[in-house]
């Protein structure tokens, strides 16, 4: 099987690729091969609330399959070149922002909203005036549900127009012979392609790292995050929310000089659970749809981490610490009450029951302070308590944590305006090749990686 261009990795960053790439009279051969099942085979019992208790499916449903990691979030579409990636480390503003809008007219040609959220400079300068520091940009929400149906429309058309393979996990790729190497359930195959394009999102980012040290590809480590997921009532945040959607706001704490990260922030949603090679963390949801909003918000509270010499494996310091959470749940996650933290007490199913703030999902009452290192909590506390002077409320004795929350920001490749340095022909895009972290800049970042390719000719 010959291939003009081979796409590994079935989310937003190569789903828009395979669109630039066949789009008009192109005439090239493309493939997507993606390791998690088709967007109508995409269930999670969890989500659709048959069950309280995650199944670790073998290919997690949120986490994998075609859309990406993105087909099942809230479908948060941020239009800035302040936040949201690295892009602009490789490309100037405008360009980032030019391609961020060609992918929102994509979006919208199947059936993506116009409405967008504008920045805000009063609430801007309330938070200056308090130490916290709020990126801005204007934002699309389509919620989890919108979201999905649009996945839905985008790679109906695409089927039409390239090959999509799922199910198929990649083992391998030789940039001499240009050669792809998978496995089907169990059966090995390979196809040849005079391009490949590594799109592997958060859920493949070890399986590239893992490539790019077996063909000599140096690497730039990027930080991670680590915390908790915040949940109290909506109420607390609407002065926010309903002006702007997602605060995005910064914190240094005062004792160690540490940033602490407010986003990912959920009006009225829901809190749920990823599957990450079989490790679970948390994360937030939230629809569009009335009638499946809850009386909640939720946002993630996460410090970043930059290792240096001698240890430079961050993602797997990340891993291993929600592998502790995991273990002290007996396989689930943790949630604890923030005036039990507070207390020194581990949180029980008594009192969760008798918190006022109902909890969206169900994990294990707990202690964070048993998993989380000290330096990380003792920066989410003091964020929170920042935080609590612009939101009133949001440092309550009922306010829930989650734990433990991780964003893995994978190993960059030394490329060439996206090429991989010493293979040509093999280029890089999205979350899990280290560019981005957001959908709208692994958009971007996939049509203008196939732009390039197709100025080759």
């Amino acid at each position: 099987m010959r291939y003009d261009v081979a796409i590994i990795g079935g989310g937003i960053a190569g789903l828009m690729a395979a669109w630039r790439l066949t789009d008009g009279n192109s005439g090239l051969k493309v493939v997507i091969l993606e390791q998690g099942n088709a967007l109508d085979r995409r269930y999670c019992p969890m989500v659709e609330k048959k069950q309280a208790l995650c199944s670790r499916c073998a290919s997690c449903a949120i986490m994998e399959g075609l859309g990406g990691a993105g087909a099942f979030s809230d479908g948060k579409y941020v239009i800035t070149s302040e936040y949201g990636g690295w892009l602009t480390d490789v490309l100037s503003s405008s360009v980032v922002l030019d391609y961020i809008e060609q992918a929102d007219s994509i979006l919208r040609l199947h059936g993506a909203p116009d409405e967008r959220y504008l920045p805000d400079d009063e609430l801007k300068t309330i938070c200056l005036q308090n130490d916290l520091h709020m990126q801005q940009g204007q934002l699309k929400h389509l919620g989890t549900d919108a979201n999905l149906s649009t996945m839905k429309s985008l790679v109906k058309e695409l089927s039409s127009r390239c090959i999509l393979r799922t199910g198929v996990r990649v083992t391998g790729a030789d940039p001499k012979t240009h050669t792809v190497f998978w496995d089907e359930n169990g059966q090995p195959g390979s196809l040849s392609a005079e391009n490949v394009l590594f799109a592997a999102g958060r859920a493949g980012s070890e399986f590239f790292a893992d490539w790019c040290r077996k063909n000599d590809v140096s690497t730039q480590t990027n930080a991670v995050d680590i915390g908790v997921r915040v949940e109290l009532p909506a109420l607390t945040w609407d002065h926010f929310s309903s002006r702007i959607y997602e605060p995005k706001i910064l914190y240094r704490s005062r004792r160690y000089g540490d940033i602490t990260r407010m986003f990912c922030f959920n009006e009225r949603g829901h809190v749920v659970l990823e599957n990450t090679s079989g490790i679970l963390t948390v994360n937030g949801h939230a629809y569009k749809d009335k009638a499946k909003k809850s009386a909640n918000s939720n946002f993630a509270l996460l410090t970043t981490l930059r290792f240096t010499e001698p240890f430079n494996e961050p993602i797997r310091f990340a891993k291993s610490v929600a592998s502790l959470a995991n273990m002290l749940s007996g396989g689930g996650v943790l949630i604890q009450l923030l005036g039990d933290l507070r207390s020194g007490r581990r949180s029980t199913e008594e009192r969760v029951r008798a918190c006022t703030t109902e909890p969206t999902l169900r994990a294990v009452p707990g202690d964070l302070s048993l998993c989380l290192p000290k330096r990380q909590l003792d920066n989410i506390l003091e964020t929170l308590d920042a935080l609590n002077v612009i939101a009133p409320g949001t440092a309550n004795h009922d306010t829930l944590l989650y734990g433990v929350e991780c964003k893995y920001y994978s190993s960059r490749p030394c490329c060439n305006d996206f090429e991989i340095c010493s293979c040509p022909g093999f280029y890089a895009a999205g979350d899990g090749s280290g560019f981005t972290r957001s959908l709208s800049h692994a958009a971007a970042n996939g049509l203008y990686v196939a732009d390039k390719i197709l100025s080759k000719g």
